[in-house]
């Protein structure tokens, strides 16, 4: 029996995947460019331009330099270096996570003459199965992502990805008491994204040690979903999160969330950025700039210039500016949330799952007094 523990301990990891491609196809989307708007990956790419000689080419006495390069195709590549790296970095995490888990649990299980299973399953309180207020409470969680189907309609796929859910969760907690009782140490660190905020609209404390960065599209349906979790994050997490909003419309989807993009920085002016953003996911089907300026009376601001910057495209460069860093760092989609620089994939996620995220981070983080 020496190799059943194994097995179940790759089955485990594994299978509570595959129920959870098909509620997610309902609960987790997004907007997304495209096809001949997104970036093309190379199939392979240099690791860094450290790896390409300084001067590339000679016409006589005169040089061809990677810097000529850069000047001409330098966004390319580094899109293309920052999808490499987080695909390697995701790679070599997962790998290592799995890897983790089976010599940890396995050997527990060795230790103690029991399955993964039986270990998973005690750690899980004897049952995965979720009770009816546990169902209830997810449906109304992601009612607006289900299709307008019912709780009754799809009861037994919610129960069975919450189970999956509860396995998870118990092996995490099982890998986690193990990890400590048997000191793992992991020096591996996931590969974090850098950003150039700038002056992007903020909520929250500078430098609180986690950073939640949003691309967003305001006519995007799927970013009006994720938006009051904005604001839950806000009220949750206090201090200890700063959030960034960053703009990326998709104007062969939405021909109004452009000059909405330049309306909220407007708005950002006069300290009037979240408030417009409220009111603008609120109203989505009114964004025209009539509509725009409309919005800007009701909440107060100073009109003649809100009017004045909007008109003359006072922000149309810094919208553009930040399309393109989030083109940089592989956004094709909206909404696209990176919490301290890693993506949380998934498009308009729950509250329970940034907020799963955010608390992961602050684990992370060195604690003070």
């Amino acid at each position: 029996m020496t190799g059943a523990p194994r097995t179940i301990s790759a089955n485990y990891l594994r299978g509570g995947l595959v129920f959870g491609v098909t509620i997610c196809a309902l609960a987790l989307a997004g907007c997304s460019k495209s096809g001949t708007e997104k970036a093309q990956a190379a199939p392979s790419a240099v690791a860094a331009d450290e790896a390409l000689p300084e001067v590339l080419a000679t016409i006589g006495n005169e040089r061809v330099t990677l810097e000529d390069v850069r000047s001409r195709v330098g966004d390319q590549l580094d899109q293309i270096e920052s999808q490499y790296r987080r695909a390697r970095s995701k790679t070599v995490e997962n790998a290592l996570q799995e890897i983790l888990r089976e010599r940890v649990i396995e050997g527990e299980a060795k230790k103690q003459g029991k399955t993964i299973e039986e270990l998973v399953l005690a750690e899980a309180g004897g049952t995965y199965d979720p009770t009816d207020v546990e169902i209830e409470a997810w449906y109304k969680e992601n009612q607006a992502r289900l299709g307008g189907r019912t709780v009754d309609q799809i009861r037994s796929q919610i129960a069975d990805l919450l189970r999956k859910q509860k396995r998870e969760s118990a092996a995490e907690k099982l890998q986690n008491r193990l990890n400590l009782e048997r000191k793992v140490t992991v020096t591996f660190k996931p590969y974090r994204l850098a950003f150039n905020n700038g002056d992007a609209p903020v909520l929250g404390k500078p430098g609180a040690p986690v950073t939640l960065v949003e691309f967003s599209d305001f006519q995007c349906p799927f970013c009006r979903q994720f938006a009051p979790n904005m604001r839950q994050i806000e009220k949750n997490f206090g201090d200890k999160v700063q959030l960034v909003y960053r703009q990326y419309p998709i104007p062969s989807l939405h021909p109004f969330a452009f000059k909405a993009a330049e309306a909220s920085l407007c708005a950002n002016e006069q300290g009037k950025f979240w408030e417009l953003h409220d009111m603008m996911f609120g109203e989505q089907d009114k964004l025209t700039v009539m509509d725009l300026k409309e919005k800007a009376r009701r909440l107060g601001m100073d009109q003649k210039k809100f009017d004045s910057c909007l008109d003359t495209g006072k922000y149309t460069e810094r919208v553009q500016k930040d399309m393109q860093e989030g083109t940089r760092v592989g956004v094709t989609g909206t909404p696209a949330i990176f919490v301290n620089g890693v993506e949380l994939p998934g498009g308009a996620v729950p509250y329970s799952t940034v907020a799963a995220a955010i608390e992961k981070e602050l684990s992370r983080a060195p604690k003070t007094n």
